[in-house]
């Protein structure tokens, strides 16, 4: 049930699109192409299985797993619009 000015469905049209938007940004950031053999930030060799793995990979697992850190998780939150502007 929508209140406000929304309409019915409008709240889950919303969470389908935020979701559809995060598995977009989750694609372009996957590798592509040939794999390296050896890391782009440290130099090491890259084992035959994860370059068979992971098509287009380009890091070790060791600096794989500090830039993953360093990104982080997605944003977590509703770029557009706030729940409770949604529900009013």
């Amino acid at each position: 049930m929508a209140g406000g000015w929304s309409k019915d469905g409008d709240v889950q049209q919303q969470i389908d699109d935020s979701v559809r938007d995060e598995l977009e940004r989750a694609r372009r950031a996957l590798p592509r192409g040939e794999s390296a053999h050896h890391c782009h930030e440290c130099g090491e060799s890259i084992p035959e299985a994860r370059r068979q793995a992971v098509p287009g990979v380009r890091l070790c697992i060791d600096c794989q797993a500090l830039l993953d850190k360093r990104r982080g998780p997605g944003a977590g939150h509703n770029r557009r619009g706030s729940k409770d502007s949604q529900l009013r």
